[in-house]
């Protein structure tokens, strides 16, 4: 009988890499790049900042790994790593504003592709009804425009999933500030996504 091959964990392939197994880092980088550039669009609202936070961040994990805590869980810390230097970025680029996410990308600015066509298929099902495409572009619009502060707190609980503990680690910030923050989070999405559907109906 065939005996199931186990996958290493991101613990373990951290710590052979630091013993010098180099290609335990790429195992890494596949493992965890796409979430966190999907992480770092929502959080700093620009594809090509995603991008090269995504590489300083495992530039980081490189240069780290010799000093990683084995008794630490590695999915918290790489996320911890990157809400750093996206913080970074948003407080340094004041007077270098990005493209917005719905701006068109070609001379057709009527029915030209925008930046947020090139991120639904992350989210987004193949063929699914108008109406609920239309709803996910109101949502990611709206998670936009929330504070920074809030901004990331709502990403990191509802589409990464992370425990409150993890988050604190994450953040920097107390138990009990991750629950405030994620109520005052939620209540600004809901009453922004009031106000959003409340127009559109209106308009119709």
């Amino acid at each position: 009988m065939i005996e199931a091959v186990t996958a290493p964990t991101d613990e373990q392939l951290i710590a052979e890499y630091a013993e010098g197994r180099t290609d335990r880092f790429e195992l890494l980088v596949d493992r965890y790049s796409q979430e966190l550039f999907h992480f770092l669009v929502r959080f700093t609202g620009g594809t090509a900042a995603a991008e090269d936070i995504v590489q300083e961040t495992f530039l980081q994990v490189h240069l780290s790994a010799g000093g990683f805590d084995p008794s630490r869980r590695l999915r918290p810390w790489l996320f911890t790593i990157a809400a750093n230097k996206a913080r970074d970025m948003l407080r340094g680029r004041a007077r270098r504003p990005e493209v917005p996410l719905d701006a068109t990308i070609d001379e057709d600015r009527d029915h030209g592709k925008r930046f947020l066509d090139f991120l639904a298929g992350a989210d987004d099902e193949p063929g699914q009804p108008m109406e609920i495409a239309e709803q996910q572009q109101v949502v990611k619009r709206i998670v936009e425009q929330l504070p920074a502060h809030l901004r990331e707190t709502l990403i990191l609980a509802y589409y990464h999933k992370f425990a409150y503990k993890d988050m604190a680690e994450i953040l920097g910030i107390p138990l009990g500030t991750v629950k405030s923050r994620l109520h005052a989070a939620v209540a600004a999405f809901a009453e922004a996504y009031r106000e959003a559907t409340g127009q559109e109906a209106g308009a119709r």
